[in-house]
């Protein structure tokens, strides 16, 4: 499985974000691992009050735990804010003992979670003098609370030019020298106390570009005179661009141990910060009270924070998506109408268009011998896998490699380069189809569409002289058929939650610039670094930026508020004003595009909002099953669901619908006007497939602002004798003279 890898120097970066054990050895009794613990309160009090919840936390540690063999601390964070417990190493015998201690909970063995521009804010229809940058003040006075690998520093998007100092509810504190910081980049803390591969204290730098990028891309400044490699020229911003930033470290090399992660959540929650932007997560997402993502954004959520997650990198599996929870955005990614375009021209004339970010100008345009990699029969070799192209025969030619096996796409070029090889050209598999990637490869190369390597192979098949050319175009603005939806970008349905329709929004993840460490391909230009990159790592932040400008602009509103405008008010049609599309150019279903695609200037005046309190999600999680101590490790705090009226998921007051449909099933809504004071509101249902839909009543009459309407959705079968499929889909809207307020509907036939 090709794993959407994006190589820049020497060095492989993943973006496919997975989820692993922190020991995979056989446990003994005598081996440590690091626990994530939880822990009832203090008695008579609660974790907010205690005063001395570290001092509580070590009483159920045992007494020969005080440090480890290397003089560490065994007990290595002591959470405050975003669970009841702590983190600590111990072995499977201590940990026996911790279990039997008053007032234990849970545990389980830490996880190691991994990480998964010019031209976006303008896509997104933000422009400088109008509009939602004007009214929202660029986000000014917005604290955007980034976890990812750290911050590199004197980097022009993080200049503080005309930022005013953070707001006096900020807490945070900055771990870098001297004057580093600035009111731009207001904080910045590591977190590394779990991570195997740091021994010692590390700064927040960043040492391999992640963080760096998520964070110019959520609330980087303006940058003129952008480009990559001379590429996608331009004024690089942030999306919320006069937002402060502040940076969490919890990311060293390839680890992201969980334990960090909490403690960031932990800190962001107590700093102060408005927003959280988390490009990480799970492979395979456990139940929410075992989730602590899920866990620690609920703290965040209870204090007002909103909070964004990437969706991940494991499309189009269905079933793939991550970070579910439904207070989490849950953000999938699309490409932009930006190509950074190289064509394949072949020796019959026939000419495809593919991306590369690497154009030099010195390629000549006269035909080169074509070849393709698996020529001898071998898989390896048509994947280019290192070491697998030992042929002479590639020397001086252009090679045609096919993509996927778990090999980076710029690995491949490598192994055609050392092969003797002139230039690649890459072709998809048939699972990406026609995403996608502009690379800075090792050599002339262009990655092209499946259907066009499809129509190379037989190409170089029907001559003994097959012969090809790359043509550079550079940065072509315009590609009609975005936004669609990336092969990567990770698909519902909602595996912890299936009633909860995820992803929550789709927005840019394709060919990103940002801002970067370090210059690439050995350039000279080191004061105004950018790269592009790829991933639900890259969406993620656009949409924190955008929930940043919301917030800037209507301060009153929740983070389920700011979440429904920003899906209700979703685009589901293209630049074609066709239905947006997945990587087969096939209409995208809603497990691919959710609502559809971020639209900020609607997001920011969108009629009416479906709010949720957070005491609303207890009765939704006690329907989902969880036992009392289940639900109170994420409420934080106890619960009896015996006591409490326990809902179906499709009765949460979320912004979609989400039905297993066998018989008929009604659902109520709230919605709240924060549109103007009297208006009125009529539905209009675009009923999935085999499916009846009835909406009570079916106009909303409103006389104030923030009044509160509610009305039902019952859903039932139609007896047409034809076969449905296993899931059908449509769109209830409640529409105005000025609005459209659109939820998805996705039914699930048993």
């Amino acid at each position: 499985m090709d794993s959407f890898f994006l190589v820049v120097l020497t060095f492989v970066f993943s973006f496919h974000i997975h989820f692993a054990q922190a020991n995979q050895q056989p446990s003994t009794a005598t081996t440590s691992k690091t626990y994530i613990i939880h822990v009832k309160g203090p008695k008579g009090t609660t974790l907010a009050q205690s005063e001395d919840v570290e001092s509580w936390h070590n009483s159920f540690m045992p007494p020969t735990t005080t440090m480890s063999s290397e003089d560490q601390p065994r007990m290595i964070y002591s959470y405050r804010k975003v669970i009841s417990g702590f983190a600590a190493t111990l072995t499977e015998q201590e940990l026996r003992e911790v279990e039997k201690k008053d007032g234990f909970i849970s545990a389980h063995p830490e996880r190691m979670l991994h990480r998964q521009t010019t031209h976006t804010p303008q896509f997104l229809g933000l422009k400088r003098q109008m509009g939602l940058w004007k009214e929202s003040n660029f986000g000014k006075g917005v604290i955007v609370g980034v976890l990812d690998s750290g911050i590199t520093l004197n980097h022009p998007s993080f200049s503080d030019a005309g930022m005013p100092p953070p707001p006096p509810k900020w807490k945070g504190r900055c771990e870098l020298n001297g004057t580093a910081c600035n009111n731009k980049l207001i904080g910045a803390r590591s977190f590394n106390l779990a991570s195997e591969t740091t021994k010692e204290a590390v700064t927040p730098i960043d040492e391999d570009g992640h963080g760096t990028h998520t964070a110019s891309t959520a609330a980087g400044a303006f940058v003129d005179n952008a480009q990559v490699l001379g590429n996608a020229k331009g004024t690089a911003a942030g999306i919320a661009p006069h937002a402060h930033l502040a940076i969490y470290k919890v990311c060293f090399g390839e680890a992201c141990p969980e334990s960090s992660v909490l403690a960031a959540l932990d800190a962001a929650v107590e700093d102060g910060v408005d927003v959280i932007s988390i490009s990480l997560g799970l492979n395979e997402p456990p139940p929410f009270f075992n989730d602590s993502t899920a866990i620690g954004t609920f703290a965040a959520m209870q204090k007002g924070i909103f909070v964004s997650c990437a969706a991940g990198n494991s499309g189009p599996l269905h079933g793939s998506l991550v970070n579910g929870a439904p207070w989490i955005l849950t953000v999938g990614a699309s490409n932009i109408d930006r190509s950074i375009v190289a064509t394949a021209k072949l020796g019959n004339g026939q000419e495809f268009d593919g991306e590369s970010v690497f154009q030099p100008s010195d390629f000549s345009p006269t035909p080169l011998f074509l070849t393709y990699a698996g020529k001898n029969g071998k898989q390896q070799a048509a994947l280019c896998a290192n070491g697998s192209l030992n042929d002479v025969d590639f020397r001086g030619k252009i090679v045609l490699c096919e993509r996927g096996g778990g090999i980076a796409r710029i690995a491949k070029g490598e192994e055609v380069k050392r092969a003797g090889g002139t230039a690649m050209i890459l072709m998809n598999d048939e699972r990406n189809g026609f995403s996608l990637s502009a690379d800075v490869h090792a050599l002339t190369a262009t990655h092209v569409s499946y259907d066009a390597g499809v129509k190379i192979k037989a190409y170089i098949n029907s001559t003994e002289t097959p012969t090809a050319t790359i043509l550079f175009k550079g940065t072509v603005i315009g590609n009609s058929l975005s936004p669609a939806v990336s092969s990567f970008s990770s698909r519902g349905p909602n595996l912890p939650s299936p009633g909860i329709l995820k992803p929550d929004i789709i927005g840019p993840g394709v060919n990103i610039l940002a801002a970067w460490p370090f210059p690439l391909n050995n350039s000279t230009d080191s004061k105004s670094t950018f790269n592009i990159m790829s991933g639900t790592s890259m969406s993620c932040p656009h949409l924190s930026g955008v929930a940043a400008l919301l917030k800037s602009s209507h301060p009153d509103w929740s983070p389920a508020a700011i979440k429904s405008a920003i899906m209700t008010s979703a685009d589901i049609i293209n630049l074609e004003n066709k239905l947006i599309v997945d990587e087969t150019l096939h209409t995208a279903d809603v497990f691919a595009a959710g609502s559809g695609h971020v639209n900020p200037s609607r997001a920011n005046d969108p009629g009416l909002v479906y709010d949720i309190t957070p005491d609303d999600y207890i009765p939704y999680l006690c329907g989902l099953g969880y036992s009392d101590t289940e639900v109170g490790i994420i409420a934080h705090k106890t619960i009896k669901c015996s006591e409490t009226s326990n809902i179906l998921e499709g009765e949460l007051n979320y912004p979609s619908f989400s039905v297993v449909l066998g018989s008929p099933k009604t659902f109520t809504r709230t919605v709240t006007n924060v549109g103007e004071a009297n208006s009125s509101y009529v539905v209009h249902v675009t009923a999935p497939e085999g499916v009846n839909v009835k909406v009570q009543p079916d106009i909303l009459n409103f006389s104030e602002a923030n009044q509160k309407q509610k009305y039902s959705v019952s859903f039932s079968r139609i007896d047409s004798g034809n076969e449905t499929g296993e899931y059908a889909q449509g769109f209830l809207q409640w529409v105005s003279a000025k609005h459209t307020v659109r939820s998805p509907i996705l039914v699930n036939f048993v």
